[in-house]
C-alpha cells in the first residue's frame, strides 16, 4: 500500500476523546484499564490511521498566509464535492448552488428538522438508532416514533416497510430520518430498498433528512447509493448530509455539508441555519476538504477501505469461533461493529455492565450498545491498525469471554 494503515499512533495529550477522557467520567466514557494494559480506542466513532497527507499539506499552505480575515467560500471547494461525488457516486446532475455548508451532520439534522416541524411532533427513526439522532430529537423537543430494523435469516438487518408505513400514517408524521449506511448496523442499503422506503416516504408526504456521512466507508466492495438518485420524488424530498470527516478523520476540523436540490427545501433549511449566525465555515476547514478531494485522497480511502474490510472480517470471524452466544453482522460499511451479548450473559450469569467493565479492565475500551437502542449490545470501533484489533480480540479471548 502507498499509504500506512499499520503505524501505532500516539494520541495521548493530542485532546483525543478517545484517549485523554478515559476514566473521567465524562459522558460514557470508559474507565481507565487495569496496570499492564494499555488503552485499545474502540468506542468514539473516529480513526487511529495518519490522515491523506495532501488535508495537511492544504492547511500548511493556507496557514502560510498571514492573513485570516473574513472569507468567502472558494469556487474550489464546491468543484472538490461536485468531482467527488461524481467519481464516487456516480452524480451527473450536482451544481454549487445545491451545496451548502453545515457545521456538523447533526447540525444540519436540526435545521431541516426545525424547518418542516414543530416541538412536540412526531419523527420517524429506525432502530438500533444514531445516540447523536436520538439526543437531538429529545433535546429539541421531538417525539421519536422507532421502525425496528429486523435481521432476516442470514442475519441481515432489514427495513420493516409493513412498520414504516403504519407508525407513519397512524402518528400523522411528515418527517423521518435516514441513515445511509447505517450507523450502528453497517448496512449499505441496496437500491431496491431505498426505492421501496422512498415510496412509503412518498405515499406519507414526508421531509427525508438522509444522514450519508459514512457514504465513502464501503467494505468489500459495496457501492453507496444516493437517496436522492433514486428517482426525481426522492431528489425533492430529500435533505442529504455529508462530510469529509468520517472518510478522512476529520471531525475535530468541524465541516460538513447538505445537498438539496429542491429550492423551497433549500430556501427553508438555509434560513433555519443562518439564524443563529453560527452556521458558518471556518477558513481551515475550507481547506482541509479541497486538500481530502484531491485525487490521492480517492487512492487514500481505497487503500482504507480494503484495511477496514480486513478488519471486519477477522473480527467477525472470531466472534464466531471463539465468542459463543454473541452475534454479530458482518458489516457492509462504517467501520463499527454492533455485538448483540444477551445469549453470552445469559449463558454466564452475567450482565452486559459487568461485560463492558471486564473489557475495560483489560484495556478494550469498547462501547455500551443500549444507548443506540441494543438491549443487550456493545459497540466496538474496527478503525485501528490490524495488529491492534488483533491485541483486542485477544485479550478478550484470554481475559473476558473465555477467562
Amino acid at each position: 500500500m502507498r499509504y500506512d494503515f499499520t503505524s501505532i499512533i500516539d494520541r495521548r495529550g493530542r485532546d483525543a476523546l478517545a484517549i485523554d477522557s478515559l476514566g473521567s467520567g465524562m459522558g460514557s466514557a470508559p474507565d481507565l484499564p487495569k496496570e499492564g494494559f494499555d488503552p485499545i480506542p474502540m468506542w468514539v466513532a473516529d480513526m487511529n490511521f495518519p490522515t491523506v497527507p495532501t488535508i495537511q499539506e492544504a492547511i500548511i499552505e493556507r496557514a502560510g498566509h498571514p492573513a485570516f480575515g473574513y472569507y468567502m467560500p472558494a469556487e474550489e471547494y464546491y468543484h472538490a464535492i461536485i468531482q467527488w461525488h461524481e467519481t464516487r457516486n456516480g452524480v451527473k446532475d450536482l451544481t454549487a448552488d445545491c451545496i451548502g455548508y453545515e457545521n456538523g451532520v447533526l447540525g444540519g439534522l436540526i435545521s431541516a428538522l426545525t424547518a418542516f416541524a414543530s416541538p412536540g411532533d412526531k419523527v420517524l427513526l429506525h432502530s438500533p438508532a444514531y445516540i447523536g439522532f436520538t439526543a437531538s430529537l429529545k433535546e429539541n423537543g421531538y417525539e421519536i416514533v422507532h421502525s425496528p430494523l429486523k435481521k432476516d435469516k442470514d442475519g441481515i438487518w432489514r427495513m420493516d416497510y409493513a412498520d414504516m408505513d403504519a407508525r407513519l400514517r397512524e402518528g400523522h408524521i411528515h418527517t423521518a430520518i435516514f441513515c445511509s449506511p447505517h450507523n450502528p448496523c453497517g448496512r449499505v442499503w441496496e437500491r431496491t430498498e431505498i426505492e421501496q422506503a422512498m415510496e412509503i416516504y412518498r405515499r406519507n408526504d414526508c421531509i427525508v433528512i438522509s444522514d450519508e456521512i459514512w457514504s465513502d466507508i464501503l467494505l468489500n466492495g459495496h457501492k453507496h447509493i444516493p437517496t436522492q438518485s433514486i428517482n426525481e420524488d426522492a431528489k425533492k424530498r430529500t435533505v442529504a448530509l455529508y462530510a469529509p470527516s468520517k472518510t478522512f478523520n476529520l471531525a475535530g476540523l468541524i465541516g460538513s455539508y447538505h445537498i438539496i436540490y429542491d429550492t423551497y427545501l433549500r430556501d427553508r433549511v438555509r434560513a433555519k441555519g443562518s439564524k443563529s449566525h453560527y452556521n458558518n465555515m471556518n477558513v481551515l476547514s475550507m481547506h482541509a476538504l479541497i486538500g481530502a478531494y484531491r485525487p490521492e485522497g480517492h487512492e487514500w480511502v481505497d487503500e482504507l477501505c480494503q484495511v477496514l474490510s480486513e478488519n471486519a472480517a477477522f473480527a467477525c470471524q472470531y466472534i464466531t469461533d471463539r465468542f459463543p452466544g454473541v452475534q454479530v453482522s458482518e458489516p457492509e460499511g462504517t467501520y463499527m461493529l454492533f455485538l448483540d451479548c444477551d445469549g453470552w450473559c445469559r449463558a454466564h450469569g452475567q450482565t452486559l455492565d459487568g461485560l463492558l467493565k471486564a473489557g475495560w479492565d483489560v484495556g478494550v475500551a469498547w462501547q455500551d450498545g443500549r444507548i443506540f437502542h441494543g438491549p443487550c449490545a456493545i459497540r466496538m470501533n474496527l478503525a485501528l491498525p490490524h495488529s491492534r484489533v488483533q491485541e483486542a480480540f485477544h485479550r478478550l479471548d484470554r481475559y473476558v469471554f473465555n477467562a
